[in-house]
């Protein structure tokens, strides 16, 4: 079986050290054991080469917006009885609905502060800045 240092996986992964140390702290990617050197003492970590598998899913399903504990409920799934497609399904289609909700709220947003920009006129004191009255209300 061939196994990797952490800075390989992180080459082949496209992350950081740091990013694959706070995956293993977060339980998304399991912490190998550390090898005996020949003087016996702990030497590297090695990596199974799967782990760069699974940091690439990880870092996919961040893309599409997953949360790390969504990911970590994703990665699961894959070891769980009975689980179908149709349940990995029923998840992406409620991550689509928090999309939704989030681009309604993010276009709200953005009406308001439009209109608040509008108002401005660019001119006079801070002090008489309507977009700075508005958010004291």
């Amino acid at each position: 079986m061939e196994t990797l240092t952490i800075g390989r996986v992180a080459k082949k992964a496209g992350v950081n050290i740091e990013t694959i140390r706070y995956y293993e702290r977060q339980g998304l990617i399991p912490r190998p054991p550390r090898r005996q050197s020949e003087w016996g003492a702990l030497g590297y970590r090695h990596y199974p080469a799967e782990t760069v598998k699974r940091i690439q899913f990880i870092r996919h399903a961040k893309e599409l917006g997953f949360s790390l504990k969504e990911i970590a409920e994703l990665l699961s799934l894959r070891i769980e009885q009975g689980v179908t497609c149709g349940d990995v399904r029923k998840r992406a289609e409620a991550k689509i609905a928090d999309i939704d909700t989030r681009i309604k709220i993010l276009q709200r947003m953005k009406k308001a502060l439009v209109n608040l920009a509008k108002e401005c006129k660019a001119r006079g004191p801070v002090s008489e800045c309507p977009i700075l009255e508005a958010l004291e209300r």
